[in-house]
């Protein structure tokens, strides 16, 4: 997951160096949700491999 936010990161980083603002500030949106959702899995799964053990 992480993969895909920096792709979305990198997407929107270039159509801001070309002047396309619309798609980029989708591009950067979709990135800060997935970062968001990698955060949140991650932690869970910490949380939870740790209670396991």
């Amino acid at each position: 997951m992480l993969s895909w936010t920096l792709t979305f990161l990198i997407v929107a980083l270039l159509a801001a160096l070309l002047g396309f603002t619309g798609i980029a500030g989708t591009a950067a949106g979709i990135a800060k949700i997935l970062f968001a959702v990698f955060l949140v899995v991650f932690l869970v799964s910490l949380i939870l491999g740790r209670k396991h053990v």
